[in-house]
């Protein structure tokens, strides 16, 4: 986490004269937030109610933020009540600069970041709601079927071999070697896929790419938050993460149906996914790595993570794929 900087007393100060400069409200206190993975996050509180405030300074990250912004305020004003709430600054602005950050306000909700086979018929039902809201021009990225994220993964590694700087960036190449054949593996499989599902036609819509790991559970309602990596993607982007248990697929698929959504999950697409995010969470590692050293992340995820049942899944279908006849729904993890 990136709260991990001393932030003293004077950086409070400043922060909360830049709120009453921004949005004419006084905080009284304004204290670290548990939640995000990138930049600062804060509770704001003030006599007429509670924020929630995002600082994000990291280069490669800021133009997602401020997209998800946009999204967010989009889908807010479709009437959607699940997504958060942005509050506009003075000047009608969804962010401002902050010590050279792009920085976010929010309605702070009441909730619980969880994630359970419970909460999912909510999760899916919220999902295809926005589904329906999909509007071309939202100034999103449109996600195509290719194998670049594995291409991008072995430039940054070895980019960081060329010039390791710290004893965790030694470390960090350590365990990348140590895992070289699964990466490529998950590589010739990413490929072999995308040039299968590449030659399919299936609609876009707009998909949040982690609403389980952003699933909040309040008192009175339910809340999917941070959409920064919103993008134009098949369903699939979405249900992946749990489309190794049947039940899973099913659940999806009737709740796509109830919604009228078009279409049912491809087995392909999902192995696709897979094979996908294995390489898009390595490369999140590799680029926040020159500003916090990412070895315990990686090791979680390559050593114990729940990524292995994900690439088992997909090597299932990848077989079955190479079977005339045998393409049918493989066994859950």
């Amino acid at each position: 986490m990136y709260r991990e900087i001393l932030r003293d007393e004077s950086y409070i100060r400043r922060l909360r004269a830049a709120l009453r400069a921004q949005y004419g409200i006084e905080a009284y206190r304004i204290t670290p937030a548990e939640r995000g993975y990138y930049g600062e996050t804060w509770k704001v509180q003030t006599a007429s109610g509670d924020y929630f405030l995002k600082i994000d300074a990291l280069p490669f990250h800021r133009v997602r933020f401020r997209r998800g912004l946009s999204v967010v305020d989009y889908l807010c004003g479709c009437g959607v009540d699940f997504a958060g709430e942005v509050v506009r600054t003075r000047r009608g602005e969804l962010c401002w600069t902050f010590d050279g950050a792009a920085a976010g306000l929010f309605a702070c909700i009441d909730g619980k970041n969880v994630e359970t086979d419970q909460t999912k018929p909510a999760e899916y039902q919220m999902l295809c709601q926005v589904y329906r809201l999909t509007k071309p021009w939202l100034g999103l990225p449109a996600a195509t079927f290719s194998d670049e994220a594995a291409g991008e993964f072995y430039r940054r590694w070895e980019a960081l071999a060329a010039a390791p700087k710290t004893e965790g960036d030694r470390a960090l190449l350590a365990l990348l070697e140590k895992f070289r054949d699964s990466h490529l593996h998950c590589a010739r499989q990413l490929s072999r896929l995308a040039a299968r599902c590449g030659q399919e036609k299936s609609p876009l819509y707009l998909t949040h790419g982690d609403a389980g790991g952003n699933f909040f559970a309040g008192k009175t309602q339910n809340y999917i938050l941070d959409w920064d990596e919103a993008m134009y993607a098949p369903p699939e982007r979405d249900a992946w993460v749990m489309g190794c248990y049947g039940w899973a697929r099913d659940l999806f698929d009737d709740t796509l149906a109830a919604n009228g959504v078009d279409g049912r999950l491809s087995m392909e697409r999902l192995a696709y996914y897979c094979f996908h995010m294995y390489f898009f969470y390595l490369n999140e590692f590799l680029t926040v790595q020159p500003v916090c050293d990412q070895t315990w992340k990686a090791a979680g995820y390559l050593e114990d993570g729940w990524i292995k049942s994900r690439v088992a899944f997909a090597d299932t279908v990848s077989r079955a794929l190479c079977t005339p006849g045998s393409m049918t729904a493989p066994a859950s993890c």
